[in-house]
């Protein structure tokens, strides 16, 4: 057994303590999680022209933790540079992106929480700027107030006077609540034109339905970067040999006054969790209720059983974990790459062709003189 990583003065705490402890305080940085926010720390303070970072992954492999992370990072290096210098600035904000009940995604409501977000006031008094085509002076029209137009400049402004390095937009797959691949495109335009304008990062995080939207346009693909966040896979000797080493650290900072031995138990572990660790760490706060319910306060298998996800939802977890990891398969991309070469020798080699065996009369006549300039001709003289 492995010595305990918790303070042993919370073994003498209520059970919701201990609960909460494990939940909340216990945050284990692992291989994936940290090169995945290093990478993405990078790419937010050296964009190189980008104006939107996609961040997807399968449910459950830590997205939220490393926003928070993330997040926490930006602020606490903001603090030591900027507070004295600009103490209005906002160095990093974000929220959840919220899925429409029916219909269309709502931006306007979009807007507002996004405002709400950067700590702005009055939101619902914001008001159009002029608009001479409509005859609007700016003034004196109630109508006016709140709408959607109104919003986003607002929201533009905000972003640039507040100037914080990155928004996040977590859940960023409900951006697809749309009804046509032509609606779709243009929600991509809105944030990449939002980010652009408010000079700011925008961050989509989410499943990965967010690959869908990552190749709508070239020019959307040429202002974007990609990053893929994803889970364990024991097929490889380094993620299993990780995969024990998360399982090792939670047991050992798991409240109970005896350790348990769940290393032994990691390929049943592996299994339930598919090598998520956020769906692990769930799973383990659950089995950690279970025991703590129980006088000896021991855990066990047959806590982890009782605790592990519906069959059900399991297969379902597994089912879009293994779609969205073949839209994502690196042989696929390697075609992609062969076939664009392809087309490029094609291309060199037909166009020399085209242009030999062109017939004359449909090349382009060269031109002599200008526009009301005359030919050079002998004009009579003497008569």
């Amino acid at each position: 057994m492995t010595a305990p990583g918790f303070p042993k003065e919370i073994l003498s705490k209520p059970v919701a303590d201990r609960l909460a402890y494990f939940e909340r305080e216990v945050i284990i940085a692992h291989p994936r999680l940290a090169e995945v926010h290093n990478e993405l720390v990078k790419v937010i303070r050296w964009p190189a022209g980008a104006s939107l970072v996609f961040v997807y992954g399968p449910t459950g492999v830590g997205k939220t933790t490393l926003r928070l992370g993330v997040q926490k990072k930006l602020i606490e290096e903001a603090m030591l540079l900027d507070e004295e210098k600009d103490p209005g600035r906002i160095p990093v904000a974000g929220m959840e992106v919220i899925s429409p009940g029916s219909g269309n995604f709502n931006w306007k409501d979009y807007y507002a929480r996004a405002l709400e977000a950067l700590s702005e006031p009055l939101i619902a008094r914001k008001i159009e700027p002029y608009r001479p085509e409509l005859g609007y002076d700016g003034y004196g029209s109630s109508n006016r107030y709140g709408t959607e137009q109104a919003l986003r400049k607002a929201l533009e402004e905000c972003l640039r006077h507040r100037r914080p390095l990155a928004f996040f937009n977590d859940e960023a797959q409900h951006f697809k609540k749309m009804s046509s691949g032509r609606r779709l495109l243009d929600q991509m335009d809105a944030i990449k034109s939002l980010g652009s304008l408010g000079a700011t990062v925008q961050v989509l995080m989410g499943t990965y339905e967010l690959v869908d939207l990552t190749n709508l346009s070239a020019q959307l693909s040429r202002r974007s970067r990609k990053i893929h966040f994803s889970r364990y896979h024991t097929s490889n000797d380094e993620d299993k040999a990780a995969f024990k080493s998360i399982v090792l650290t939670f047991q050992r900072y798991l409240p109970l006054v005896e350790t348990p031995d769940l290393v032994k138990e990691w390929a049943y572990l592996y299994e339930g969790c598919l090598g998520c660790v956020g769906v692990l760490k769930d799973w383990l706060n659950r089995a950690l209720g279970e025991a703590l319910q129980e006088e000896g306060g021991i855990l066990t298998r047959a806590h982890l059983e009782k605790c592990a996800e519906p069959t059900r939802e399991w297969v379902s977890m597994a089912q879009e974990l293994e779609e969205g990891e073949k839209r994502l398969n690196y042989e696929i991309e390697k075609g992609q790459h062969s076939e664009l070469r392809a087309f490029l020798m094609r291309a060199n080699q037909t166009q020399p062709e085209r242009d030999k065996h062109q017939p004359e009369s449909a090349l382009p006549k060269s031109r002599k003189g200008y526009v009301g300039q005359r030919k050079p001709e002998r004009d009579k003289v003497g008569e």
